[in-house]
């Protein structure tokens, strides 16, 4: 029977989560969290940035620790850092406010994974779309977590010529995602998130991995966690997305508008066809359907474009098209 009891010492797991307005999924997402039956003690740790939508108070309700800061004092791995300088677990574990744990055995999972060997420096579980998600959400993120296998595993850095020439590989190593992450407390200790503005997760993750620890993947501590942006959100998203990537990683996602312009056509030509796929969805309803896709696929490859080459933009359309910049940006004010 797990717990969350302080009476339970040493305490194995810390889970730790940012929330700003996490409106009743939170609710939703606390719940599950708190059911969770692990064979050692846990602790539930709410650092919040700025609420006006009771999210502190829902949280306190459920009898977890809740500690606030300013909006201007969030950073995704400032504030991830916070929550872990405060936990007393052997492990952190990282999810959001929207990443609702799909069992009741998640914890017990994702800690088993990330302790599964010594030099195990985290771990990661797969995202489930929500069952309200789009069709092709659900799919691409279930073939997204189907490229890490069935079986729970760990990878370390073995072939450093090949990393050094072969992007897919490295951003297959480095994959990471705190939505749903256990790291050991010792090796946060000695590399703590990076303060970058955005995909601080997979940041960490490619430097534990050159620093020679493991990463697992856990299959069967599953969040669900998923997101049906709208076309200007998703150019957004993916401008941020490929930004990070350019400036931490040195990888240009799309190199050239016309390659950009073919990836888009590619994938609204998977969109579509999944789309048929879904019982019942004919006629003027999947045309609708994809039509809409296909603007959502075109919108991602632009960002993805812009992002690439960012540093040619002026600065007024960079404050326009990044979704975090203006979120911190919200923040601040």
């Amino acid at each position: 029977m797990g717990s969350n009891s302080p009476t339970m010492n040493p305490l194995r797991a810390s889970i730790l989560i940012p929330v700003k307005n996490g409106g009743a999924l939170l609710g939703d997402v606390l719940d599950a969290v708190l059911a969770q039956q692990a064979p050692w003690a846990f602790e539930v740790i709410v650092v919040d940035s700025g609420s006006s939508d009771g999210s502190v108070e829902l949280a306190r309700q459920r009898g977890v620790r809740v500690e606030t800061i300013t909006p201007a004092e969030f950073g995704h791995g400032r504030t991830r850092n916070l929550l872990a300088s405060m936990a007393r677990g052997e492990f952190l574990v990282f999810i959001t406010q929207d990443a609702r744990p799909a069992s009741p055995d998640w914890l017990r999972h994702l800690v088993q994974a990330c302790d599964a060997a010594p030099d195990v420096a985290g771990a990661f579980g797969p995202h489930r779309a929500h069952p309200e998600a789009r069709w092709v959400t659900q799919r691409e993120l279930d073939q997204h977590f189907a490229g890490f296998g069935s079986d729970q595993s760990v990878v370390r850095l073995e072939d450093r010529e090949r990393f050094a020439r072969d992007p897919g590989y490295r951003q297959w190593l480095h994959f990471f995602s705190s939505n749903n992450a256990c790291i050991r407390r010792s090796v946060w200790e000695r590399i703590p998130l990076p303060e970058v503005a955005f995909a601080e997760d997979q940041t960490w993750a490619l430097r534990i991995i050159e620093a020679g620890y493991g990463k697992a993947f856990a299959p069967q501590a599953t969040v669900f966690h998923s997101h049906d942006f709208g076309v200007w959100e998703t150019l957004q998203r993916n401008f941020d997305e490929a930004r990070s990537f350019q400036r931490y990683f040195g990888y240009r996602v799309q190199p050239g508008m016309l390659r950009a312009l073919a990836s888009g056509a590619l994938l609204a030509r998977r969109d579509a066809a999944w789309l048929r796929e879904q019982p019942g969805l004919k006629g003027l309803a999947y045309l609708r359907q994809a039509f809409a896709m296909g603007l959502i696929e075109y919108a991602r490859v632009i960002g993805q474009y812009l992002g690439t080459w960012h540093e040619r933009l002026p600065r007024f359309v960079l404050r326009s098209v990044s979704r975090d910049e203006r979120l911190q940006r919200a923040g601040a004010h």
